[in-house]
């Protein structure tokens, strides 16, 4: 039987059909935005750098992770959160932590690793028991995994500590650094989020992108070109799983501590919200829509104070915010700048002398 290369028997959606990041062809907004990032700390304080940056980037790769799932695979999985929050349980569990009982003090070149790995592959068997599935049972088969991770870190003592979970969860001390000072820390989260950023930009445009979104499309079709359609999708998780692992470690790192609620059903359920609302068709999206979300939480609380309400209604402020952006665009906050654009480039083509005939 021949070999059917993708890029030959598949028509991706533009956002993947778009060149390859040549240097020269980067828009200039994204020049802009690297220089902002790169010089961030000379100006910024420390809580800006990790309470708002640094946690936006990091919720930005398990939404990135789920955008990669649901955007070029067609599969909506809330499970994200939850091989991230396992990636920080098994961190605490193999490094150190204030639960001397439980960690394994193990070093963290050891430690992390491991923990990578096997959320990895809880990420991976997730992805398994769901990939046969489409549409809701996808959703409802994931959001089981999720609550069941919940449940059992929740009442297990002798593993994760129950509802306690782990504190004094602390990032090493490297050539002299400690990684959770701020500005350590903001450069680690920003490499990462670049790092995974670009992988799936990559991958997305590579032979094994282009067929994923095939199965996206029509897996009849392509398992009729010889196509594995199971296992292009759990490749895909496990893809997936990776980004959001590494995004765990750094989420436990950031929090110094890890706790069931972590990966409970309110926060698995944010993250969805966060790459619907950024884009979930681009990969900048994720970070967006976190963005948006850290900056909404972190001041919610201030702004109903200051209205004279209670700021434990926070989580209403934050829904309205997202409710507000998703009723006008419905691809998100990428889709209502698109259309602010194309409205830009209309009316000006309309005026005289603005166009050509």
């Amino acid at each position: 039987m021949a070999v059917i290369d993708a890029r030959d028997t598949i028509e991706p959606r533009p956002v993947a059909t778009q060149p390859l990041s040549v240097l020269g062809r980067v828009h200039p907004a994204a020049w802009l935005l690297a220089v902002f990032l790169l010089f961030l700390p000379a100006f910024a304080s420390n809580f800006v750098l990790t309470q708002l940056f640094g946690w936006a980037m990091i919720l930005g790769m398990v939404a990135l992770s789920l955008m990669f799932l649901a955007g070029y695979g067609g599969m909506v999985s809330l499970v994200q959160l939850t091989v991230a929050a396992c990636a920080g349980y098994m961190v605490a569990i193999f490094g150190t932590s204030a639960v001397d009982a439980i960690s394994l003090k193990w070093a963290w070149w050891v430690a992390v690793p491991i923990a990578i790995v096997i959320a990895v592959i809880f990420g991976t068997i997730s992805g398994a028991l769901s990939v046969r599935t489409e549409g809701i049972y996808t959703i409802m088969i994931t959001l089981a995994i999720a609550s069941g991770f919940y449940y059992f870190t929740l009442q297990n003592y002798t593993i994760f500590n129950g509802f306690s979970g782990f504190n004094a969860v602390n990032a090493p001390v490297v050539f002299g650094v400690n990684w959770r000072d701020p500005i350590p820390f903001y450069y680690l989260c920003l490499f990462w989020a670049a790092a995974s950023f670009l992988a799936v930009v990559y991958v997305s445009r590579s032979p094994f992108g282009l067929a994923l979104q095939g199965t996206r499309d029509n897996a009849r079709r392509m398992e009729a070109l010889g196509f594995n359609v199971t296992a292009h999708r759990i490749a895909a998780y496990a893809f997936a799983s990776l980004i959001a692992a590494i995004a765990g470690v750094l989420l436990v790192w950031q929090q110094i501590q890890i706790s069931p609620g972590t990966a409970g059903v309110g926060p698995v359920v944010d993250i969805l919200v966060i790459a619907v609302v950024g884009g979930i068709g681009r990969p900048i999206g994720p970070f967006i829509g976190a963005f948006i979300y850290v900056v909404l939480r972190t001041f919610a609380v201030d702004v109903l104070e200051g209205l004279g309400l209670d700021g434990k209604r926070f989580q209403l402020l934050i829904g309205l915010g997202f409710l507000v952006i998703v009723l006008f665009s419905p691809d998100g906050v990428l889709g209502l700048w698109s259309r602010f654009k194309d409205r830009v480039l209309n009316s000006n083509s309309l005026r005289p002398g603005g166009g050509s005939a």
